[in-house]
């Protein structure tokens, strides 16, 4: 897409330069070190990826496929592919550079995600950061990488290179050149991060050009603008975004509701994503005529109305402008403008720098991101409909004068995005989000607000929005002032993980305040001065009474990884496994699935019914002590503990705890079924002893206890 600008770089706050999840060094998905993979192959032997296998469970139920003929569906490597193709040519990773014509989209129905692609080929910095173009089938070991930005962080994404086909054609998307193969590899590397091949089906050009970028996303209803006689907006916003490089996508509607890919007469694809590629004005008969060129990720299909490739309207301009227009069959095409918002529903715009909006490519931008828990019961309020409001996370900013010549000018961005709690795309469902702002009047204590205290301030914009994609994005024009930023769900009791992002419009020097932050041993003085007129981004909400969380050592690291999903969490078939692999047991069946169930739900800090590392870790110390503890009372090693031996087992795991007989002999029975209680049955009736006591010594007051009913219904039925 031609330039009419260069944007200046955005600089993120968020991360250190080398720091884990930058750029420069992503995170590693499932902690796979491509590096180290690499170096570890012995040689001639060829990388297969468990935590992705080359079966069936990657590719999914594809709509679009029969059982018997997802039975047909091959796993091949690219040479094998070639050969059983007849094709001489020996594979390539790339030739002559990424193009938006070097593939078509196959039988997965992600043209949402090629759309993302084609965009991306314009924009050379990024699909480099994306895909590693050092890659190639020299020294061929069958692993290869992809990095993709993801919940506020880049991650590195370790495949093979087999790849799913049928009757030896590639079964999704495919390349023109047929022994070129980064899209193909591209491809599954993002069906690793959705979960499978399936959870790409359907979805938003905005999802992916995020994933691409990390950047900004604004959306447009293009008939809405159209109908409203914006279109002088819309084509400056247009305009703007092509000359920041920006990546610009297009949806058409669904045709009666269904989500099928249709095509009208017209040659447009109804429930379908194209990419925008150019936009330019040219002169016809002496009037500015404003056209949009747009891609078609089937690599065919184009429009067949004025300023189509075969129109006559391109031999009646000026042969400069007859250039811009090629007629080939290759998905590209031009439309006038009046005719895009007509025939088109959406238009998405993402770029890493929201310069954008208005076009300012010589402003600088900066940008903090925050991540952040609603918990229920603690921290997670709800609405302001909710007298439980104020317990939401609270982050304050200060904003200074932006831009003394445009007091209106959009000063601040807020993004807030919800990380999904399942690990497959299409499974993924959230919650109504919203985000409320208020302007603090001078004086304002610092520190957290009541709900009191919240009523009386003002607040910006008239009505509370809440929406359940996966992202929010406003933009604001901030007067000078202090403003508390309050994001929540829309019901409250509702625990997610979130992040916050704040894009600062300001030419001044930015500097996070952390709480504990410490003299990082440079002199400030000079700074003071300036950062006076700036922006202040919010603290980091910090919780002084949380006992510092210590991290797993390597050991415990390692167990977990060798059972854990690529999200790095475990579910409850996972946990089990790894119990009944790693921990003694006196039963044929071991750990069942309903006390493995109770297990997550117990460590279950986040309400996200998985189980994280730092989880897994507490759960396996405290295994390891009641390990200690039966193997110790169990004198006679029979591998079980009688009424007599438990106690002795249980007042050495929790001394302030006195039992009678009874009480004993009922949680024996509860736990194991018999009269004696085996090392699995001994831990999950301490886990659950344990959670009984401290919950009791958390909200009992002279031994009795008051619970809510919310709190009753959490602490008995999870």
């Amino acid at each position: 897409m031609p330039a009419s600008g260069s944007c200046t770089s955005i600089i993120n706050l968020r991360y250190q330069e080398g720091s884990e999840g930058s750029p420069s060094n992503p995170a590693k998905l499932r902690n796979q070190d491509f590096a180290q993979l690499k170096a570890n192959l012995r040689r001639g032997q060829l990388f297969v990826d468990r935590t992705f296998p080359p079966d069936i469970s990657s590719v999914g139920d594809l709509p679009e496929l029969s059982r018997r003929q997802e039975a047909q569906v091959k796993w091949l490597r690219p040479a094998d592919i070639l050969k059983l193709q007849n094709n001489t040519k020996d594979p390539v990773f790339c030739t002559k550079g990424a193009s938006r014509f070097d593939f078509a989209q196959g039988a997965v129905g992600n043209c949402w995600f090629l759309a993302a692609i084609s965009s991306l080929t314009f924009r050379k910095d990024l699909m480099v950061q994306v895909v590693p173009m050092d890659q190639n089938f020299n020294n061929y070991s069958g692993i290869f990488h992809f990095r993709f930005w993801r919940f506020g962080k880049w991650v590195d994404v370790v495949i093979d290179d087999f790849l799913p086909t049928m009757n030896n054609q590639l079964l999704s998307v495919r390349s023109k050149t047929e022994n070129e193969f980064w899209a193909p590899l591209m491809e599954k590397a993002y069906a690793k991060v959705c979960g499978s091949y399936t959870d790409m089906n359907a979805g938003l050009p905005s999802e992916a050009c995020k994933d691409f970028t990390g950047g900004v996303n604004v959306d447009y209803k293009l008939q809405e603008v159209h109908s409203a006689n914006h279109n002088e907006e819309l084509w400056n916003s247009l305009c703007n975004a092509s000359g920041c490089n920006s990546m610009i996508c297009c949806g058409t509607a669904q045709k009666g509701g269904v989500l099928v890919n249709t095509v009208a007469s017209s040659g447009i694809v109804d429930a379908h994503a194209y990419a925008v590629t150019a936009v330019t004005e040219v002169q016809y008969y002496g009037s500015k005529v404003r056209l949009v060129r747009l891609f078609n990720p089937w690599g065919h299909k184009e429009w067949t109305g004025n300023w189509s490739d075969k129109s006559g309207m391109w031999q009646r301009v000026t042969p400069d402008d007859r250039a811009k227009c090629e007629d080939r069959n290759d998905g590209e095409f031009w439309m006038e403008l009046e005719d895009f918002c007509r025939h088109f529903h959406m238009l998405f715009i993402c770029c890493e720098n929201p310069n954008f909006i208005d076009g300012d490519v010589k402003c600088q931008w900066k940008c903090q991101i925050y991540d952040g828990k609603w918990i229920a019961g603690k921290s997670a309020g709800g609405s302001m409909s909710n007298r439980s409001f104020d317990t939401n996370p609270q982050y304050r900013m200060k904003v200074s004068i932006i831009d003394k010549e445009e007091k209106k000018d959009k000063n601040i961005v807020l993004t807030l995005m919800q990380k999904p709690r399942e690990e497959n795309r299409k499974r993924h469902s959230t919650y109504a989000i919203g985000l409320t702002v208020f302007k603090l009047p001078p004086g304002t204590r610092s520190g957290r607000l009541s709900l009191d205290q919240l009523y009386r301030m003002q607040r910006l914009g008239d009505t509370m929005m809440y929406t359940y994609e996966r992202e929010l994005v406003e933009m604001h024009s901030m007067e000078p002032g202090e403003y508390l930023i309050v994001p929540s769900t829309m019901d409250p009791y509702q625990s997610a993980d979130f992040f916050l992002s704040i894009y600062s419009k300001t030419d001044a020097k930015i500097s996070p305040h952390d709480e504990d932050d410490e003299d990082d041993g440079h002199d400030h003085e000079d700074e003071k001065e300036e950062e006076e007129d700036d922006l202040t981004l919010p603290e980091v909400p910090t919780d002084n009474n949380k006992p510092e969380e210590k991290t797993p050592d390597k050991t415990v690291r390692d167990l977990f990884n060798r059972y854990a999903d690529q999200f790095g969490e475990l579910n409850t078939v996972q946990l089990r496994k790894l119990l009944n692999d790693n921990v003694p047991h006196g039963s044929w069946m071991g750990f069942g699935y309903d006390t493995c169930s109770s297990m997550l739900a117990q460590f279950d800090v986040d309400k996200r019914r998985r189980m994280s590392l730092i989880e897994f870790s507490s759960l396996w110390q405290k295994i390891a002590e009641y390990k200690q503890h039966f193997n110790r009372a169990d004198v006679n090693k029979s591998g079980s503990l009688d009424d007599r031996e438990l106690k002795m087992a249980i007042k050495a795991a929790e001394p302030e705890i006195d039992l009678n007989n009874t009480l004993v002999e009922l949680m024996t029975f509860r736990f194991s079924g018999t009269a004696s209680a085996t090392l699995e049955s001994y831990i999950s009736l301490m886990l659950n002893l344990n959670k009984t006591s401290s919950i009791f010594k958390d909200k009992s007051t002279d031994g009795i206890i008051t619970l809510s009913f919310e709190e009753w219904g959490e602490f008995s039925l999870y």
